[in-house]
């Protein structure tokens, strides 16, 4: 044996020890309950994007039957939009970064393809334009620097009232998701963090929490179930 083979033989072997030496990191799994009907899918379970923490979020869905989760990330600076349609299958679409004032909420659906904005601190409002639902694009409303109270103009248009605007911060909360499947021993499955704002997509009975690690997704398979029985007999 040549002393370069020797060299490599070496080398293999001290690489194979250190390997043996390092201990295999613990793979992170979602929580389920005993009875499999609620599983929790906590940020590290979902797109790396969705670990990015929020201050406020919504659901849309097209005309072609899809649901899309809007999420305003980096006070302002970025708009991320998760494919919710399948709980199963979470999927990022877009993260775009925005050029706006800064944070912002959503406000409220503006003729089924638009979503009102109001930025904080008296930074005005915007459009969210939804026609491209996977390539959303943002407008500043230019009428109003400051509109105070808005009312609705059925889905077309609002009344924007020129009047200082108290916005109210939603207080952070810790959620605790409860088993109950065996009454006599109920569980703790998992807290999350200082939760500011919650939306639940009625069809398949999934509840999206927005806390401070992120984005939070609970299931219900039994909702989820009875959800894809009607698909299929539509389909049918």
């Amino acid at each position: 044996m040549t002393n370069k083979t020797r060299m490599r033989t070496i080398a293999s072997l001290a690489l194979t020890a250190i390997a043996c030496c390092i201990p295999a990191l613990p793979l992170r799994a979602e929580l389920h309950s005993q009875s499999k009907e609620l599983i929790v899918m906590e940020p590290h379970d979902l797109p790396e994007q969705a670990q990015t923490p929020g201050n406020s979020f919504f659901l849309h869905a097209d005309s072609a039957g899809n649901t899309y989760l809007y999420v305003e990330q980096q006070q302002g600076a970025r708009l991320t939009v998760f494919d919710v349609t399948d709980s199963a299958r979470i999927r990022v679409v877009t993260s775009t970064p925005l050029n706006v004032p800064g944070a912002f909420d959503f406000v409220r659906p503006l003729d089924g393809d638009a979503e009102l904005i109001r930025f904080r601190d008296e930074k005005g409002v915007a459009v969210l334009d939804l026609h491209k639902a996977k390539l959303p694009s943002l407008h500043m409303v230019p009428a109003l620097v400051d509109p105070g109270q808005t009312v609705s103009l059925g889905e077309t248009g609002f009344l924007g009232v020129d009047e200082p605007y108290s916005y109210v911060r939603a207080v952070p909360r810790d959620f605790q998701v409860v088993d109950t499947s065996s009454p006599m021993s109920p569980a703790l499955l998992t807290t999350v963090k200082q939760v500011k704002h919650r939306v639940v997509k009625d069809d398949t009975g999934t509840t999206f929490l927005l806390g401070i690690d992120g984005l939070t997704i609970i299931r219900r398979m039994s909702v989820e179930n009875e959800h894809k029985t009607v698909l299929d007999e539509q389909r049918n």
